[in-house]
C-alpha cells in the first residue's frame, strides 16, 4: 500500500499548494500579526498586531508562530505565510491515515485520508491563514497518539495526546477540547489494562493538557502588563478571561461580545444561521462539510450495533467510539451554540467524519456476505448520493450535469450491491472502485474548485462562487493596500509607527501595503482599551507616531477608540491623502 499512500499525500500536497498565493494576504487581520512577528520576536511570542506591541490578536499565537517563522526563513510573502497551513493539511491527512490504518487496515486509512483531503472546507482552510489549519493538525495528532496508546496501554503516548490538545488550546482555545470526551471515553473503554490504571493514566493526560496549555498563559501572567501588549478581545488583559469569556464560553452560550450567533443577525449564514439539530445540513454549513455526514452517522450506528457483543478490547468498536465521539460532540456543539460561529469552523468536524466513513465503508464491505451489512452499505451510498444531489442543487448554475451523473452512478452501484454483483468474478473490484468514486465525486468537485481560486476576508467560504464574507477587505483606511498616495506617505516615515487608525481591519491594509508598523487602535473591532488615550498621547509626545488616519472600525465592542479620534480631531489639522483624512501628529498640536 505504500505507493497508494504516497499518491494520496502527493495529490493532497498538489491540491493545497496549487495556486497558493492566489488569496494574497487572505485574512488581513492575521496577516498583519504575521508581518509583525517577522519583524519583532516579542510580537511573535505574544501574537501582536504590530511590531511595537500595542495589542494582540484575539486568539492565542501558536498558528502565528508557524507562519511568522516561515516568513523569517523565506521572507514575508503570501506564499511563505500560507505554506505552513498547506503543510498542516498534508500532515493531517497523513496522521489520519496512520490512525485509521492501525485499527481498520490500510484501505480504511486511505479512504479516510482521501475523504479529509477532499472535504471542501478543508481545501479552503488549509490554504488560508486562520488558526484552524494548525488546530486540525493538532487534534488529529492527539487522536493518533490516543490510538497508539491503546496498543499497549502506553502512558507516554497518552501524555503526548494530552500535549497535542494543550497546544491546540494555544491555537484556538476551547475548541481544541471538544474532542477530549471522545479521547477519554475510548481509552477508558478499550485500553488493555485495569480500570484503576486507566483512570490514573487519564489523570496524567489531563496534567499534560494543563502543562502544554498553561506554560504560555503563565508566561503572559508573569510578564509585567505595562511592558507587553494588551491581550486583544479580553476585558482584563489576560488570556484566561479571553478563553472563558468572549472567545470561549461566550461563543457557545452567547454574550461577551458574541451577538451574531444562533441566527442572531436574522439567521445570516455567515454567523451559522438558526440553531438546531439540522444546522449542519443548512445553508451555512451544508456544502462546507456535510457531504459525507449521513454516511458517517449511518456507519457509526451500524458499527456500534454490529459490535455490540464484541469484547471490551475490540479495535473496530474503539475506532468507532473515537471518531464517532469526535463527530457527535463537536457536531452537537456547533449545532446548538448560540454565540458567534462561522461556516469555516466546521473544518474541525472533517477528520471525525472522514474516519467514520473510511472505517464504516471497509468494515461493511468486508461483511457484505451478511445481508444486513449489504443493506446498510447500499443505504449509506444511496443516502450520500441523494444528499450530495441536494447540495449540488444549491448552486444550480454550476456544472448542472454533475448532480445527474452522480444520481445515476449512485443508483447503479447501490443496485449492484443489493443484487450481489460483487460475487461475479472481478466485478467486486469494479463495484468497490465505483462506490468510492461515487461517494467522493461531489465533495471532490467542490474541493477542487475551492482550491483553484483565491479567498479573502474574515469569513471565507468554499464552493464555486469563491465567496467571502465579513469585515476583511472593507473600505476605509484598509484600502491602503491599493491607495498608492497614502502608501507612499507611510513608507517615507521614520518613526516607530508610521500611523495609527481605528481597528485592525483598517490598520492591516495600511501595514501590509506600506510594510510599516501601524497601531490598530482598539484591536480587531476598535473596541479594546488599547492604547488608552493617555498612552496614545505619550506616544505622540515622544514623536513615535507620524500620522493618524481617520475612519475605520471604532467603538464596536468593549471600550472604544472614540476618545483618541476626538482628541486628534480637536488638536491637529486634517489633510486629504488619496481620498483619506489624515492628521500629521508631528506637526504640533493645533498647528494651522
Amino acid at each position: 500500500m505504500r505507493p497508494a499512500v504516497a499518491v494520496l499525500l502527493v495529490a493532497t500536497a498538489a491540491l493545497y499548494l496549487w495556486n497558493l498565493s492566489a488569496s494574497g494576504w487572505a485574512n488581513d487581520f492575521y496577516a498583519m500579526a504575521v508581518q509583525a512577528g517577522t519583524k519583532d520576536w516579542e510580537a511573535l511570542f505574544f501574537g501582536s498586531l504590530d511590531p511595537g506591541n500595542v495589542i494582540t490578536v484575539d486568539k492565542p499565537p501558536a498558528s502565528l508562530w508557524l507562519m511568522a517563522l516561515s516568513g523569517r526563513i523565506l521572507g514575508f510573502s503570501s506564499f511563505s505565510m500560507l505554506l505552513p497551513n498547506a503543510l498542516c493539511g498534508v500532515g493531517s491527512v497523513a496522521l489520519l491515515y496512520a490512525a485509521v490504518r492501525r485499527t481498520s487496515g490500510p484501505v480504511a486509512g486511505l479512504l479516510a485520508g482521501a475523504a479529509l483531503a477532499l472535504t471542501p472546507v478543508a481545501a479552503l482552510m488549509f490554504k488560508f491563514n486562520n488558526p484552524d489549519a494548525l488546530l486540525v493538525l493538532l487534534m488529529v495528532a492527539g487522536a493518533y497518539c490516543t490510538v497508539r496508546a491503546l496498543d499497549r496501554a502506553s502512558t507516554g503516548w497518552l501524555l503526548l495526546a494530552g500535549a497535542a490538545l494543550g497546544f491546540g488550546f494555544l491555537t484556538k482555545m476551547l475548541q481544541a477540547f471538544l474532542v477530549l470526551p471522545a479521547f477519554a471515553l475510548v481509552y477508558l473503554v478499550a485500553a488493555p489494562t485495569g480500570l484503576g490504571r486507566r483512570l490514573l493514566q487519564l489523570v496524567g493526560a489531563g496534567v499534560a493538557v494543563a502543562v502544554a496549555t498553561g506554560w504560555w498563559i503563565v508566561a503572559v501572567a508573569l510578564w509585567p502588563a505595562e511592558s507587553r501588549p494588551y491581550i486583544g478581545g479580553s476585558t482584563d488583559n489576560t488570556p484566561l478571561e479571553l478563553a472563558f469569556g468572549y472567545n470561549g464560553l461566550g461563543r457557545i452560550f452567547g454574550g461577551e461580545g458574541n451577538g451574531g450567533g444562533g441566527g442572531g443577525m436574522g439567521g445570516n449564514t455567515m454567523f451559522g444561521g438558526e440553531t438546531g439539530l439540522f444546522r449542519l445540513f443548512g445553508p451555512a454549513f451544508g456544502t462546507e462539510v456535510s457531504w459525507l455526514l449521513p454516511a458517517a452517522l449511518s456507519a457509526l450506528v451500524a458499527g456500534l450495533w454490529f459490535t455490540r457483543f464484541a469484547p471490551r478490547l475490540d479495535r473496530t468498536r474503539a475506532a468507532l467510539l473515537l471518531w464517532g465521539g469526535w463527530t457527535v460532540v463537536t457536531g452537537l456543539v456547533f449545532s446548538f451554540m448560540s454565540g458567534t460561529i462561522h461556516p469555516y469552523y466546521v473544518v474541525a468536524l472533517a477528520p471525525g467524519i472522514a474516519g467514520l466513513v473510511g472505517i464504516g465503508a471497509v468494515e461493511l464491505w468486508r461483511g457484505r456476505h451478511n445481508f444486513a451489512a449489504r443493506i446498510v452499505l447500499a443505504l449509506m451510498l444511496a443516502a450520500t448520493g441523494v444528499w450530495d444531489f441536494i447540495l449540488l442543487d444549491r448552486t444550480p448554475d454550476w456544472q448542472p450535469w454533475l448532480r445527474w451523473v452522480l444520481l445515476v452512478l449512485t443508483a447503479a452501484v447501490a443496485a449492484g450491491l443489493l443484487f450481489g454483483l460483487d460475487r461475479i468474478r472481478r466485478a467486486g473490484i469494479v463495484l468497490a472502485v465505483a462506490g468510492v468514486v461515487t461517494g467522493l465525486l461531489a465533495p471532490a468537485a467542490y474541493a477542487v474548485v475551492t482550491a483553484s481560486q483565491g479567498h479573502s476576508g474574515s469569513i471565507p467560504t468554499s464552493g464555486p462562487s469563491g465567496s467571502s464574507m465579513g469585515f476583511g477587505g472593507m473600505g476605509g483606511p484598509g484600502g491602503g493596500t491599493s491607495n498608492s498616495e497614502l502608501t507612499a506617505l507611510l513608507k517615507a516615515t521614520t518613526t516607530k509607527w508610521s500611523a495609527a487608525t481605528n481597528g485592525s481591519q483598517s490598520a492591516a491594509g495600511l501595514a501590509l501595503g506600506s510594510d510599516t508598523a501601524v497601531i490598530a487602535i482598539g484591536g480587531f473591532n476598535g473596541g479594546d482599551p488599547a492604547p488608552t488615550l493617555e498612552r496614545f498621547q505619550q506616544y505622540v509626545a515622544d514623536g513615535e507616531i507620524t500620522y493618524y488616519v481617520s475612519g475605520g472600525m471604532g467603538g464596536m465592542g468593549r471600550g472604544g477608540s472614540g476618545e483618541i479620534a476626538t482628541w486628534v480631531e480637536q488638536n491637529y489639522t486634517a489633510q486629504t491623502v488619496g481620498g483619506m483624512t489624515v492628521y500629521d501628529l508631528t506637526a504640533g498640536a493645533n498647528a494651522g
